[in-house]
């Protein structure tokens, strides 16, 4: 199918330069395995997971069926005072891979409704408990959670932000980034040492700033996926937890990436040996295939959200919140089969066991080369950083990007960052070739 027997003038394409896509369309028509097909026939290798989400790969036989066998069943029905069968039995699974007492799950539809989902239940669990006046967020800079007002405002992307200013949430704050260009631009299935404490700023600073007795909550992403996969210092989320415990401060972790394999483990809560109080996850929980998002509580957190109406009749709601789409039947039946299917064929190990291959490539064959000035890997997911053209932010990866895409690779180009993420069924093989490619398209726009 050639693009030109359809319009593409309708469609407004996200966190796309829509004006340059519009001159050069990149255009998928199918996908199977590793590779998309594109309008004009080429196969490209699928090197970014379609943005983390197709972990087991693309057109999965068992997820396909799952879904159909659904909808010929129960295609549709509220969530709202009834649910359905696949729904307990997605959160029953779900829960069960997440560690410790992450035990109540409330769903939604991305990890942007996610993000905000957990920041509605903080505050309500702190006004249950008699705390209200817990009502400050912090996040992190350059931290990634969606595009939703409660999720930009904890997020810490400067571009994400900027023309939203005047709506975003006002009772929030942000930690130092967690990223040394100087002593760490090269990190290899490791976590950096830093020779200080970054988190003595949220001691010493923010928190006597506002009161810790007035902060709900602290989110961040486990690894700043978005921002270019950065990697956290040794012993940063667990001295994180210490310090949210000390002064009763919820700890959420964004889990949109990491979560289901991409580290090797369940979640990168498993991986670092730290529990949330509250769990985000989306992308790969379906393997992408149908929309499906949520949070995973404890059950103090929703104990607390109980009780705090005992003594209501119990037609009372106690917590306003939910989605027409909450726990879908069919985004259900298509998580269901997808975390059978990533047991069944120990998915996770294998993106361990791919893990260093991926960072062996990508540190051999593109330190030195020009403009590169960091290299970062850990679990199934690597980048690299290129300096900026003067006056020009992203031009060069962005460039990149597209040299790779008509060399047969899908690669992330996030600000001046390229990152590799691929499914987890990924090969040697594949991984040489999108590496190769790669390093031939940093030297081409040298």
């Amino acid at each position: 199918m050639a693009y030109n027997e359809f319009r593409m003038d309708n469609q407004w394409l996200p966190f796309t330069p829509n004006r340059s896509f519009q001159k050069d369309p990149r255009i998928f028509v199918a996908a199977d395995g590793m590779h998309f097909t594109t309008h004009d026939g080429k196969q490209v290798i699928d090197g970014i997971s379609s943005l983390w989400c197709v972990g087991a790969g693309h057109n999965r036989k068992p997820i396909n069926e799952a879904i159909k066998k659904q909808l010929d069943t129960l295609d549709y029905a509220t969530a709202f005072s009834v649910s359905n069968d696949k729904a307990f039995r997605a959160a029953e699974m779900i829960a069960a891979m997440t560690p410790g007492n992450l035990n109540k799950v409330l769903f939604c539809n991305s990890g942007s409704e996610a993000a905000d989902t957990s920041l509605k239940v903080a505050l309500a669990y702190h006004r249950a408990r008699g705390e209200g006046h817990r009502n400050l967020f912090i996040g992190r800079e350059r931290g990634y959670h969606g595009v939703n007002f409660g999720g930009m405002s904890v997020g810490g992307i400067p571009a994400n932000r900027k023309m939203y200013g005047s709506a975003l949430l006002p009772r929030v704050d942000h930690l130092r980034f967690i990223h040394d260009p100087v002593n760490h631009a090269y990190i290899h299935n490791q976590e950096p040492v830093w020779n200080e404490d970054i988190l003595l700023e949220l001691e010493n600073r923010l928190l006597p700033l506002h009161d810790a007795s007035n902060v709900a909550a602290v989110i961040v992403e486990p690894i700043a996926g978005s921002a270019g996969w950065y990697i956290p210092p040794q012993g940063y989320l667990k001295r994180l937890r210490e310090i949210c415990d000390k002064h009763g401060i919820l700890l959420i972790f964004d889990e949109v990436i990491t979560g289901f394999g991409r580290l090797g483990t369940a979640f990168a809560s498993d991986y670092y040996g730290v529990q949330p109080d509250m769990l985000n996850f989306a992308k790969a929980v379906t393997n992408g295939v149908i929309p499906m998002g949520g949070v995973v509580c404890t059950d103090r957190i929703y104990d607390a959200m109980m009780g705090a109406h005992g003594s209501a009749p119990d037609h009372a709601i106690e917590f306003f919140h939910g989605y027409t789409y909450s726990g879908h039947p069919v985004a259900c039946a298509a998580a269901i089969a997808t975390l059978d299917l990533f047991r069944e064929e120990q998915l996770f190990e294998r993106a361990g066991e791919m893990a260093p291959v991926l960072g062996d490539a990508m540190h051999s064959a593109l330190k030195g080369l020009p403009n590169v000035i960091s290299i970062r890997s850990l679990g199934l997911a690597a980048a690299v950083e290129l300096s900026s053209m003067p006056g020009l932010p992203g031009k060069r990866a962005f460039d990149i990007f597209m040299d790779c895409y008509k060399h047969g690779v899908l690669v992330r180009n996030a600000g001046e960052n390229l990152v590799f993420a691929p499914p987890y069924i990924v090969e040697k093989s594949h991984i040489d070739t999108m590496v190769n490619v790669l390093a031939d398209a940093i030297q081409r726009h040298a």
